[in-house]
C-alpha cells in the first residue's frame, strides 16, 4: 500500500525518470554532461522530496541543519544532508572530475529510486 497520496506519488514518479534520462543524455552527450549530472541529481533529490512530504519543507529543513553544522543524529536527515552536500560539491566540480560525478549522480539517483520504490509501491520506469 502506498505511503503518500496520487499527486506526490505522481511528482516522485516523474522526477524519477527524467533524472535517468538526464544521466542517459549525459553520457551520450559528453559536452553537456556537468549541466545534465547536476540536473540529474536535483531531480533525483526532488522525487526523494515528494516522496517524503512537502519538498520546501523538507528542503528548508535540511539547508537548516545544514547551517548548523551539528552532528546529525537522525538517520533519514543525516541522508538528505549528504546528498545536498553531495549536490553542492558537484556543482563546483570542474570538468575534469566528470566521471566521479557521474557515479555521485548515479548512486544518488539509485538512492532515489529506492526510497520512491518504498514509498509509492512502484518502480519507475
Amino acid at each position: 500500500m502506498p505511503l503518500i497520496n496520487n499527486y506526490r506519488k505522481g511528482w516522485a514518479l516523474r522526477y524519477l525518470r527524467e533524472a535517468r534520462a538526464e544521466l542517459t543524455a549525459a553520457q551520450k552527450t559528453p559536452y553537456m554532461a556537468p549541466g545534465l549530472i547536476l540536473e540529474a541529481m536535483r531531480k533525483a533529490q526532488a522525487a526523494i522530496y515528494y516522496s517524503l512530504g512537502d519538498p520546501p519543507s523538507i528542503e528548508a529543513i535540511v539547508r537548516q541543519t545544514m547551517l548548523k553544522k551539528q552532528l546529525v543524529k537522525d538517520p533519514v536527515l543525516h541522508c538528505l544532508v549528504e546528498i545536498e552536500r553531495t549536490v553542492q560539491e558537484v556543482a563546483q566540480v570542474p570538468d575534469s572530475d566528470r566521471e566521479k560525478a557521474m557515479k555521485q549522480a548515479d548512486d544518488i539517483v539509485q538512492i532515489a529510486s529506492d526510497i520512491v520504490r518504498l514509498f509509492t509501491g512502484e518502480k519507475a520506469d
